[in-house]
């Protein structure tokens, strides 16, 4: 957090004590373009003077990663500490925040002096990166095989498929539901009979576990009854009733979330983030676990009036509480953050459904991570992570797999959940193992790329308009740029095999050993079975 800890206390978000509202209007210039601090709104950028779009990011970071910030094509910049609510109007761009102030100015011509500019001032990188496997081999998530019947067999029947069928080990990520309770940390006894040896074994076998982790507290729970009473909990406006809560006082409040409705740790509270970490650690300790899926603390969880220890904050601080505890384990992954660019924390796009338009959104969203600030990232799960597109009776869509693969394979982190395997033709699951083998080629240059990130703040990958400022390729959403010489260009609609690219000026080897003369846009077949990659000549 940008502010320290105040006295204790409790008060009700959204009533506010510290600096003023502000605005700024601006005129958006002739052939400016923005970007705006929402990944998952990624695919709508960049914004020029005929758009007509309004975000509050106040309680709200629309499910993915966030920032109080706007970047221009001409150089222009807006920021506040504050989640400030902007305005597209036909050539007006509006910027307002509730409390704090609005910093604004102009820095170079282009996106990418506005970008170094900001990240060195306002988040710069801490010279750390997240765990190194998370870049240098593919990733594996339980959910979409198991959903919520996470269970020891199962699991390492999984971790055996992925190395049977000749895929490299990584991270294997056990989601939701291992557990019996929301805030009770331990392995279900009826589901896992012997966790400590399961995941000796999936050591064994290469891997690296995660565990799937949330704020969350099961409201009848012993652990909940702990917390209210120990004071840790978030709590409702109404604090006294006429029926104990819990043996305390103080009322904890009951937040609605994906999963029913819980109480939830008030991580604002030190007391809250160290009972947190103590059963964290016991994991650690225990079993051998190796990090952590942190999943939920969306801002808009704490917008109903709820009361939290540290005084005068908004529902975003909490959402920053909870990414900022998972800079505890260097093994991490988020869904959720705000203001957290810079940090070695990694960051994967929100689940995405079974469906070519979402799969569209994947580079273009992934590219507004990147102009955030955010460099550790990972584009969902391959195929989509919606897991309702995956239910008994569903229709899998082989080629949007594939494709899926292809583009997730240079991409900074790649992410399997749904077994090719066991889903796709012989023939077809083959391209997928090879853009698995591809990623693990290009681990070593990747996890390059992320270490000089967490040292100048550049992104591993970048929007055209960021790695080739100047040359009029704002528009450009359906390729990017690995590192500063890797132009890669994947297949985002069905049936396509042939597409454009656009090479900057230079000599560019393509994948298959062609030789182009950059400066122009070219024509390329793409057969199911290729991911198009131009690298430049030194």
């Amino acid at each position: 957090m940008n502010k320290g800890f105040k006295t204790c206390g409790a008060i009700l978000l959204g009533v506010f004590f510290s600096a003023a509202a502000d605005q700024l209007e601006w005129n958006i210039l002739d052939g400016e373009y923005w970007w705006a601090g929402l990944s998952s709104r990624g695919y709508q950028t960049p914004y020029d003077a005929t758009s007509k779009v309004t975000y509050d990011l106040w309680g709200d970071n629309k499910g993915n990663q966030a920032q109080p910030l706007l970047l221009s094509s001409k150089g222009r910049y807006i920021w506040s500490e504050q989640p400030i609510k902007y305005v597209f109007n036909q050539g007006t761009l509006t910027v307002t925040t509730r409390e704090g102030k609005i910093d604004a100015g102009k820095e170079g011509t282009n996106l990418r002096d506005a970008f170094e500019y900001v990240s060195k001032t306002y988040f710069p990188s801490d010279g750390n990166i997240p765990d190194e496997l998370l870049f240098t081999h593919p990733q594996y998530n339980t959910w979409i095989e198991l959903m919520y019947d996470q269970n020891e067999e199962d699991i390492l029947a999984y971790a055996q498929a992925i190395i049977d069928q000749g895929y490299p080990p990584g991270v294997l990520m056990i989601d939701d539901n291992w557990q019996e309770d929301y805030g009770t940390w331990e392995f279900s006894p009826r589901r896992f009979q012997d966790p400590k040896g399961m995941i000796d074994k999936l050591h064994a076998m290469g891997f690296k576990v995660m565990m799937w982790m949330c704020p969350f507290v099961s409201a009848d729970s012993a652990d909940f009854r702990q917390l209210a009473q120990e004071g840790l909990l978030i709590l409702d406006p109404q604090k006294t009733q006429n029926i104990l809560w819990a043996n305390t006082k103080n009322k904890a409040a009951v937040i609605r979330w994906w999963n029913g409705a819980s109480a939830c740790l008030d991580l604002s509270n030190p007391k809250a983030q160290a009972w947190f970490k103590e059963e964290l650690d016991y994991l650690v300790e225990e079993y051998g676990v190796d990090g952590f899926k942190f999943d939920a603390g969306d801002a808009r969880f704490y917008t109903e009036g709820v009361v939290s220890w540290q005084q005068d904050i908004t529902p975003n601080d909490h959402t920053q509480f909870f990414a900022e505890f998972g800079l505890n384990y260097p093994l991490n992954e988020y869904r959720a953050s705000w203001k957290m660019a810079g940090l070695p924390l990694a960051q994967r796009l929100r689940d995405k459904g079974h469906r070519w338009e979402d799969l569209a959104k994947l580079i273009p969203d992934q590219m507004s991570q990147s102009v955030m600030g955010y460099a550790y990232t990972c584009p969902d799960m391959i195929g989509g992570g919606e897991y309702r597109s995956f239910l008994n009776g569903a229709v899998i869509d082989e080629e949007l797999i594939v494709r899926s693969a292809q583009i997730h394979a240079l991409m900074p982190m790649m992410q399997f959940s749904v077994a090719p395997w066991r889903i796709l033709s012989k023939e077809n699951q083959q391209i997928c193992l090879q853009m698995a083998h591809l990623h693990l080629q290009m681990g070593d240059y990747i996890l390059q790329l992320a270490r000089e990130a967490s040292q100048t703040g550049e992104p591993i990958v970048k929007p055209m308009a960021l790695a080739f400022p100047d040359d009029g390729y704002e528009t450009i959403n359906d390729q990017f740029v690995l590192g500063d010489n890797i132009i890669v260009a994947p297949v985002v609609e069905k049936g396509v095999r042939s597409r454009e690219v656009i090479l900057p000026k230079g000599n560019w080897t393509a994948d298959d050993g062609q030789v182009y003369t950059g400066g122009k846009t070219i024509q390329i077949r793409v057969p199911l079975d290729r991911l198009p990659y131009f690298t430049l000549s030194p």
